[in-house]
């Protein structure tokens, strides 16, 4: 078994790090393991290029897995990377995605008996990573919402005990009363699939399925199929908003008549403005935006057949 680098964030908390000792104990009964503890990207860079051979381990959630990606793609070391995630995060969308288990010792065996398999990765215009999704409308804002409610919650417990996981239902709902409706050109793989004279409710890029701790915007999207799931929403009436709420909720949201589902390599977005959020992280206001996928950018350990529960 080779080498591991485990990646974790500094900030974690003391029910974080009772957790991930958990996973080290298994871990280090099998191989070789070092941890170093981060708190922004250059103590990030620093540890990456110490990094040699070793598989890097990232200790977090989407967010962390993010930073560790996009670090990666910077440094040009991507490509011959292999990377393992071990879930602590609130939402863990990437893991839910991709079958990695959320409880971390399961997670830690997938690390030492799972199979290496390619990942496809998003990039925007300018370079930037998207690992999981990226949408821009009533998701965007009910993001921007979900994180300040998120933030004020998350204050009221101990540790991850506590009602920060609100955060992102409220923002659900605040936005779901009153949306943006917005007037947006798409285009996937130089196609027009939605005009300015057709106003939409969101536009959701996926690489992987879901968001927010579970909402599956792109329900048939892998990160390993060499394509981007694309949904776009039009449902602008107050009953429509209803419906597609209800929908969303059983993973049926895509097959309205209102609703666009396409699979593509590049999708442009302009108009607006608009917010967009790409892997919980809040830009703009914007005017226009564009994404391509790299298929098969960086290799991941990931759970065999056998190691995914049965639905």
């Amino acid at each position: 078994m080779e080498p591991l680098l485990v990646i974790t964030n500094s900030d974690a908390g003391t029910s974080d790090e009772e957790t991930l000792d958990k996973a080290l104990a298994i871990l280090r009964a099998a191989t070789s393991v070092e941890v170093q503890a981060t708190s922004n990207p250059g103590e990030l860079d620093g540890v990456l290029h110490r990094a040699g051979s070793r598989r890097i381990i990232v200790a977090g959630g989407d967010g962390s897995l993010h930073a560790v990606i996009a670090a990666l793609h910077r440094r040009n070391d991507l490509q011959g990377s292999v990377v393992g995630l071990l879930p602590l995060g609130t939402g863990n969308d990437f893991a839910r995605g991709t079958g990695i288990p959320l409880d971390i010792e399961e997670a830690a065996r997938v690390i030492l008996e799972g199979e290496v398999r390619p990942m496809d990765l998003i990039l925007d215009e300018v370079g930037e990573v998207v690992v999981n999704s990226v949408h821009v409308g009533a998701g965007a804002n009910a993001s921007r919402r979900g994180a300040r409610w998120k933030s004020r919650l998350g204050s009221v417990g101990v540790g991850k005990v506590n009602l920060g996981k609100l955060g992102y239902p409220i923002g659900a709902a605040l936005t779901a009363w009153n949306p943006p409706i917005i007037r947006l050109r798409v285009e996937v793989d130089g196609t027009v699939v939605n005009d300015l004279d057709q106003p939409i409710l969101m536009v959701a890029v996926g690489n992987g399925s879901s968001v927010g701790g579970g909402a599956e915007l792109t329900p048939e999207a892998t990160p390993e199929d060499g394509q981007v799931d694309v949904m776009i929403s039009r449902a602008v009436r107050p009953a429509q908003r209803l419906v597609y709420a209800v929908r969303l909720g059983f993973k049926k949201h895509h097959l309205a008549d209102e609703a666009t589902y396409l699979r593509g390599r590049t999708v442009s977005v302009s108009g607006g403005p608009f917010w967009v959020s790409a892997d919980g992280e809040i830009d703009g206001p914007e005017r226009q935006r564009t994404w391509h996928l790299e298929p098969a950018a960086y290799s991941m350990v990931l759970p065999r057949p056998d190691q995914v529960p049965a639905d």
